[in-house]
């Protein structure tokens, strides 16, 4: 493997990680999302270096383009929730650490160490490279995987339509942001409702005047 090859994929391999720790550890929540923007992209980067380049624009188009901004959205929507005051660590958060890395090398101790590591043979000056095109992707998904594809259309439906009705009653129950001339029109009425409930009527004056005293 060319070096300059395997120092770019290290660097961006590290830059990775260390997006993926940042979007667990900032506590403002929209720092939170732009670092997993910022993940996104190194990903796509490495499928381009991997020499697939439809994996790499789907990475760009769906996750960057679609998920990170419906993240966005969300977080716009719960503007007054940006997680800064929130607890970052409990007590306990060394109990935690220690399961994930117990997870973590439970998983990749056996692959690691039983994996046969087989590089693939070069073709041959007069065979084309096997590479799989979006035809080919696209074949697979209406034949081989046309049950997991329907489902998750499925799934993603149904959870547009929940985020549709959860920010449909969210704008309903939030105040409404009155302009300017309404805003001076509501004042002006509840001026003059105070005014009419400080001020006696007339009926109440005149009786007030003409009661007789008592001896």
């Amino acid at each position: 493997m060319n070096i300059v090859i395997m120092v770019i994929f290290l660097v961006l391999s590290a830059f990775t990680l260390l997006a993926g720790v940042m979007v667990v550890t900032v506590k403002n929540i929209i720092h939170a999302a732009l670092w997993l923007i910022a993940s996104f992209f190194t990903v796509a980067a490495m499928y381009l270096l991997m020499e697939a380049e439809f994996l790499a624009i789907v990475q760009v188009l769906i996750y960057v383009g679609a998920i990170s901004i419906l993240i966005l959205f969300a977080i716009m929507l719960t503007r007054h929730v940006t997680g800064e005051g929130v607890r970052q660590l409990y007590q306990r958060w060394w109990i935690a650490l220690l399961v994930a890395a117990a997870l973590f090398g439970l998983l990749i101790a056996p692959t690691v160490v039983n994996y046969s590591w087989n590089t693939v043979p070069p073709t041959a000056p007069d065979q084309a490279a096997t590479i799989s095109s979006s035809v080919q992707i696209g074949t697979a998904f209406m034949r081989e995987y046309l049950l997991p594809f329907e489902i998750a259309s499925v799934l993603l439906l149904v959870a547009l339509i929940g985020a549709i009705v959860i920010a449909y009653e969210e704008r309903s129950a939030r105040r409404q942001v009155l302009t300017l001339a309404e805003e001076v029109a509501l004042r002006q009425q509840r001026g003059a409702s105070l005014l009419n409930a400080a001020t006696p009527t007339a009926p109440d004056a005149q009786h007030t005047g003409s009661a007789p005293s008592q001896p």
